[in-house]
């Protein structure tokens, strides 16, 4: 199934996808209140996907729109976190030009990313007004169905309520400043994170599912212009099962809760500009950015100017 959250013209609700028709998920399971999001869907408990599949199978009637006439939101609107991973070794050594240390083979690294700044598709997606260097990162995301701790990795498939796509808007002089002084990405990657366009439930996605990873392959397009074409979404060093049991271990995941593969490799600007693609450059205003993976679908985003830009303002990177 594909689960997802639309706006009904009264505020935003949680849909699923049934031959081209968004049928309200509040009424489909009849359920007092209105469900907001995918993750209000989730917090229901008592298998709630398992729930709409059924109501789904026994032609319950409930008001449905055509997708065309239901604007997509993110899946989840505020998540309760997002833990996002570097697990991709392409991307991490730059295409090999530089040396990861041994605790990135190790150790499944993730971090903190702004739960405040969520997009969904077609949403227009402001420029940070202190960077000049805003990338798009390519990367797959899972959602969490079920609360749990230290989770172990054999387990953790259960507790993955789906798969949907994740752009990690990342403005790299930002970044690059914080890390060189041993800490960030932390401004680098507070202004957006982009979810969409719905989240294709774990047992659809059963067919690209093998070793934890999802082997599906994943493309770029910039102004209509490939900029990456079939990523593999499979070549990750660690599996979704190692992000589960690192993400609970000594700390907890409820439903909600997102976390993110890391770009897959090639999936970033510096990448597309280093293979020699042309007019690859940082994003600007007007810029179309559409990321699409085989299974789920496409994310897209245009890039408004941007946002409160101020040309005193302090902290901005060094010229």
């Amino acid at each position: 199934m594909k689960l997802l959250t639309y706006d009904s013209g009264s505020g935003p609700r949680c849909g699923v996808l049934s031959d081209e028709l968004v049928v309200d998920v509040s009424a489909l399971l009849g359920v007092d209140q209105t469900l907001r999001d995918v993750r209000a869907l989730l917090e229901l408990g008592n298998a709630p996907i398992e729930r709409v599949r059924d109501a789904l199978a026994s032609d319950i009637a409930a008001p449905a729109v055509p997708l065309p006439m239901a604007p997509l939101r993110a899946p989840v609107l505020q998540p309760p976190t997002v833990r996002d991973f570097f697990s991709y070794e392409g991307h991490a050594s730059g295409q090999g030009a530089r040396e990861l240390h041994e605790a990135w083979y190790r150790l499944p690294i993730f971090y903190f990313s702004n739960t405040l700044r969520i997009f969904g598709p077609e949403d227009e997606v402001p420029i940070p007004s202190a960077t000049d260097r805003l990338d798009y990162e390519m990367e797959l995301g899972c959602v969490i169905g079920r609360e749990g701790s230290d989770i172990n990795a054999a387990d953790a498939l259960d507790y993955i309520a789906g798969f949907c796509i994740f752009n990690d808007f990342s403005a790299r002089d930002l970044q690059f400043d914080e890390m060189a002084v041993g800490l960030g990405p932390a401004k680098g990657k507070d202004s957006a994170t982009s979810l969409g366009p719905w989240l294709v439930t774990s047992d659809e996605m059963a067919p690209y599912l093998r070793d934890g990873k999802l082997h599906v392959k994943c493309a770029v397009r910039v102004n209509g212009e490939v900029w990456l074409d079939e990523g593999d979404g499979g070549a990750a060093h660690f599996s979704w099962c190692d992000f589960v049991e690192r993400a609970s271990k000594d700390s907890r995941i409820v439903p909600g809760d997102v976390i993110g593969s890391g770009t897959v490799s090639g999936g970033s600007i510096p990448e597309a500009i280093a293979r020699g693609i042309s007019g690859a450059r940082y994003l600007q205003p007007g810029d179309v950015v559409e990321l699409e993976v085989e299974g789920i679908g496409t994310l897209r985003n245009t890039l408004a100017p941007k946002e409160n830009d101020d040309p005193n303002y302090r902290y901005k990177p060094r010229a």
